[in-house]
């Protein structure tokens, strides 16, 4: 992909089978979120974009979706994955999502 070319759209969505959230570029998975539910939790262990789409920003359009997603559902987020934790670190409107006892194990 060229810098002239448009960009695919992209599409998350939450696979509670696989218990992950699944980044689709022009229809193909290229990006997962893995959680594990925890309570009223979702814990982030894991977050992978498919070789050869790294640095396009996917990881970040995955993971706003899921985090999105959590906040609509009413969960709390443990970011044990490092990208989730950075990732908010980032963007602090997503720091309520994690319980403040637990902000400091991840560096929030």
């Amino acid at each position: 992909m060229t810098a002239n070319e448009p960009t695919p759209p992209t599409e998350v969505h939450n696979n509670e089978a696989e218990r992950r959230y699944e980044l689709k570029l022009a229809g193909r998975v290229v990006g997962v979120a893995e959680y594990r539910p925890a309570g009223k939790s979702l814990m982030f262990t894991h977050t992978e974009i498919e070789e050869g789409h790294e640095g396009q920003g996917l990881g970040s359009t995955l993971v706003r979706a899921a985090l999105d997603d959590a906040r609509a559902r009413k969960v709390d987020v443990v970011p044990m994955c490092p990208f989730v934790a950075a990732f908010i670190r980032e963007h602090h409107e997503y720091l309520e999502l994690v319980q403040p006892q637990q902000r400091g194990m991840f560096g929030l």
